[in-house]
C-alpha cells in the first residue's frame, strides 16, 4: 500500500463496495473518487476521514490512510505499551487490583499479554515454560496442549467462540499476524476432533472450566470487556478478561490462594 489512493481502494474492495456505492454514500463524485484512488487528485484530510468513516476502517488503518495522504493522524501510531497505555495505566492497575483474588488480565488486539494482576499467575502455573517467553500470547496459551489445557479442563474447543470472533476480526481488519495466530489455534482445535466434548461446569447459564491450583481445583467463568469510545489505536486494541468463580467453594479457594500467595519472582509476567 503506497499512496492514500491505494489504501483507500484496498479497503473499498475489502468491504465489497463499488466506487459508485461509496461515492453515493459520501456525496463525492465518482470521477473525483476515481481520481483519488488513481493518485490523480490529492484528497483533503477531511475527505479521507469522511471516506474512512464510510468504510468503517479500523483506527490503525485510518492512521495509515492519513499518513499516506501526507497528514498526521490524530490517533497516533504508538502501541498499547507506550503512549496509549501511560494515561490508562493507573486506571487499568486499579481495575486489575479490584478483581483480586480473581484472576484478571489485559491483552491487545493480537491477544499478547499487556498486564495482569497477581491472581492471574494461576493461569500459567504449571504450563510449558516455553509458552511464557515474552510477549506471552494468551490465545496460544489458551489453546496449546501444553498451555492452559495442561492445567485445566479448558481444551481448545472451549476457545472456539473466541477463535471464530478473532478470525472474523482478522478478516475485517486485514490483520495477517492475527490470522496466523487464529490458524495456529485452529490447528490445536483440529487435534481435538473426534474426542469427547469438553466437560462444562456451571449452572447452564454460562460455560466455565476447572483450573488446577496448588490448593485444589477452582471453577471459573470468563468475561471479556473492551474500552468504550477509544480514540487511540493502542486503546482500541485493549481488552480486559476476568475470571470469576463458578461457585462459593471456588470463591473461598481463590481467597485462600491469595492469602497464601508466594512473593512474586524476578522476571514475572506483566503486572
Amino acid at each position: 500500500m503506497g499512496g492514500a489512493g491505494e489504501v483507500l481502494r484496498f479497503w473499498r474492495r475489502r468491504r465489497g463496495v463499488s466506487q459508485l456505492e461509496l461515492a453515493t454514500a459520501t456525496g463525492v463524485s465518482t470521477k473525483h473518487l476515481s481520481f483519488v484512488e488513481n493518485g490523480r487528485a490529492r484528497p483533503s484530510r477531511q475527505l479521507l476521514v469522511h471516506l474512512a468513516d464510510a468504510l468503517d476502517m479500523p483506527l490503525r488503518e485510518r492512521d495509515r490512510l492519513l499518513l499516506a495522504g501526507g497528514y498526521a493522524p490524530p490517533q497516533g501510531r504508538s502501541g498499547p505499551r507506550d503512549r496509549a497505555l501511560r494515561p490508562l495505566r493507573p486506571a487499568l492497575d486499579a481495575l486489575l487490583a479490584a478483581h483480586d483474588p480473581h484472576p484478571a488480565i489485559v491483552v491487545d488486539a493480537r491477544w499478547d499479554l499487556v498486564a495482569a494482576n497477581a491472581a492471574a499467575d494461576l493461569l500459567w502455573d504449571g504450563v510449558d515454560p516455553g509458552l511464557l517467553t515474552p510477549p506471552v500470547n494468551m490465545l496460544r496459551l489458551s489453546t496449546h496442549p501444553e498451555g492452559l489445557p495442561r492445567i485445566s479442563t479448558a481444551t481448545p474447543v472451549c476457545s472456539r467462540p473466541l477463535i471464530t470472533r478473532l478470525r472474523r476480526q482478522a478478516d475485517e481488519d486485514a490483520d495477517d499476524a492475527l490470522l496466523d495466530l487464529v490458524l495456529e489455534a485452529e490447528q490445536h482445535l483440529a487435534a481435538f476432533a473426534g474426542r469427547p466434548p469438553p466437560r462444562w461446569t456451571g449452572d447452564g447459564v454460562m460455560a466455565g472450566f476447572e483450573l488446577k491450583t496448588r490448593l485444589g481445583v477452582v471453577g471459573l467463568h470468563t468475561v471479556i470487556a473492551t474500552l468504550g469510545a477509544p480514540l487511540d489505536v493502542g486503546a482500541a486494541d485493549l481488552a480486559l478478561e476476568t475470571f470469576l468463580p463458578t461457585d462459593e467453594d471456588s470463591a473461598a479457594l481463590l481467597r485462600e490462594l491469595a492469602a497464601t500467595r508466594p512473593e512474586p519472582q524476578h522476571g514475572a509476567l506483566p503486572r
